[in-house]
């Protein structure tokens, strides 16, 4: 008993240590993670580790391996490092299975440190222990799922008026990187931070092309693949303008059609307690009746 209290001080130490080290008012960046928003998609070099930077180099690979084995048992079988984008997240895997582990080793030394304080039975005891860091590796797989989901219901809503300024503005003369910089600098939201990630590839040397199919492939919307088909035939057509505008108002009519079934389940769920409301007294009513008839030949028999 001593020892598995020992063993579960010793994981609660060090998953508060890893939640610590992931507070900014606790450590300070370095200067390479602070640059890397403003870079490309290469990895910069780092120098020697130390201290909690060399404990995480080191236990980064066994992070990554655990929690994509986890998550594959749990049901998640897209790429992790698409969802961190599709959901606009900056950090990189290796951080976010390392906050997995940590926050994990916290729950299994919690819950091992209840389970000695309280004692309860067997079977409470191994379900909690064992339930409590598949619970944290869970919460974290809802919240980025949720923020992806969340992120590219932002994108389909606003991507309708991004076509439609873009049509115009391929139809008055601009080129496509032209239109897509002066959207970008006058719009705000989930597009405008898309269409940043896009111009800063080009900048760094990427094609138009790669760069509006690296946007259809992280976004997960189809109206953005679709998009992005029509915009890398500015080249072969003079009429991309038109092109664009038609697809707008099929975007525009897509919309439409989902916010109508947004509308139309809500007032599906409007009646659930109304019908539940009116049902219960109903039933009260018809069973004062019933239960004083089956009372008068419940009598009359005997």
């Amino acid at each position: 008993m001593t020892a598995l209290l020992a063993t579960s001080l010793v994981l609660l130490a060090v998953g508060s240590a890893w939640c610590l080290d992931g507070l900014p008012w606790f450590r300070d960046r370095p200067v390479a993670q602070r640059l890397r928003p403003y870079v490309g998609r290469g990895t910069p070099a780092s120098g020697r580790p130390t201290g909690l930077s060399g404990v995480r180099e080191v236990l980064a690979p066994i992070a990554i391996r655990l929690g994509g084995a986890l998550s594959r048992l749990l049901g998640v079988q897209s790429d992790l490092a698409t969802r961190l984008e599709r959901a606009g997240r900056d950090a990189d895997v290796d951080v976010f299975r390392l906050r997995q582990l940590s926050h994990a080793t916290l729950a299994l030394g919690a819950a091992g440190g209840l389970a000695l304080l309280l004692r309860p039975p067997a079977a409470l005891t191994i379900s909690g222990v064992l339930g409590a860091p598949v619970l944290a590796v869970l919460l974290h797989e809802h919240a980025l799922s949720g923020a992806a989901e969340r992120r590219r219901q932002r994108l389909a809503a606003e991507l309708p008026v991004l076509a439609e300024q873009l049509g115009l503005l391929v139809g008055a003369g601009y080129s496509v990187t032209g239109a897509l910089t002066r959207l970008a600098a006058r719009s705000g939201g989930v597009v405008a931070d898309d269409l940043h990630r896009v111009l800063l590839r080009i900048r760094h040397g990427t094609s138009e092309h790669a760069a509006l199919g690296e946007w259809a492939q992280s976004s997960g919307v189809d109206a953005v693949a679709r998009l992005t088909s029509i915009l890398a035939l500015h080249g072969e057509t003079a009429d991309l303008g038109l092109l664009i505008s038609d697809e707008a108002r099929s975007i525009r009519a897509e919309a439409h059609r989902s916010l109508l079934e947004t509308i139309e389940r809500r007032a599906q769920l409007v009646w659930i307690p109304v019908t539940v409301a009116t049902l219960v007294p109903g039933l009260i009513f018809l069973a004062v009746p019933f239960t004083a008839a089956m009372s008068q030949v419940t009598g009359g028999g005997s």
